[in-house]
């Protein structure tokens, strides 16, 4: 493959926009060979060249690969941690994908792997309005005040959580859907209503359920499910 401008590539790779690649050269978010590039005239080899995006490698002219995953507790969200067990041990296949978004060590359920450069930016963004479904269990009763104060938003990390979504299941137990996803930002929300987590479960991300998948088995997505995702897109 002959040498191409690098905004072009993003866009041909089905990434992005060339425009919308543009402002990530300029922002310094793409890297070529490790390397960040800043530079819109630089061209690439995109047989040989690695080029990433804030760290998510766009490859282009590949099969994708859409995988749900029942992530176990204990288990980092990372495609490489030395010392600790990664998501990707989980999954024994020959593509390169990688995890989108993220989910503590401690928390489970949930979770997509892809190696879909352009859903995994989209889903991963919080400002495309994915919804991200989650079931709590706290250490002690949580009361309807708290549970409305959840629901409304509440200060977090300098500034205020988004409305979110609630459902009640029992004294130690809801549901919680949320447009948004800040590092630990449920188990932070709990604490500022007095409450502690103790279970933190993913059952949905946009139109994909958990369902019946046993925990630490994962799944292909099923083509209404991939329809359905990639009309996000």
């Amino acid at each position: 493959m002959s040498l191409m401008r690098l905004q072009k590539y993003l866009s041909s790779a089905g990434f992005c926009s060339r425009r919308k690649g543009e402002e990530y050269i300029k922002d310094g978010l793409v890297t070529v060979n490790n390397q960040v590039v800043a530079e819109l005239g630089t061209k690439v080899d995109p047989q040989n060249d690695r080029i990433e995006v804030n760290g998510t490698l766009v490859q282009a002219d590949q099969k994708p690969v859409y995988i749900a995953l029942n992530k176990p507790g204990e288990y980092v969200t990372s495609c490489d941690h030395p010392g600790e067990k990664i998501v990707l041990d989980l999954v024994d296949i020959p593509e390169r994908i990688y995890p989108v978004g993220r989910l503590d060590k401690d928390s489970t359920g949930l979770l997509l792997l892809t190696n879909d450069g352009r859903l995994h930016h989209r889903l991963s963004h919080p400002s495309f309005d994915h919804e991200k479904e989650y079931e709590v269990t706290v250490a002690n009763h949580i009361t309807d005040g708290a549970l409305r104060s959840l629901e409304k938003g509440l200060p977090v990390m300098g500034t205020k959580t988004r409305p979110a979504k609630i459902k009640r299941i029992s004294s130690k137990r809801f549901r919680i859907t949320l447009k948004e996803g800040r590092n630990r930002q449920i188990r932070r929300m709990v604490g500022k209503v007095g409450g502690r987590v103790i279970g933190l479960k993913r059952i949905r991300i946009s139109n994909i359920k958990l369902g019946k998948l046993s925990e630490g088995s994962w799944r292909y997505l099923g083509e209404k499910e991939k329809e359905g995702l990639l009309e996000t897109l």
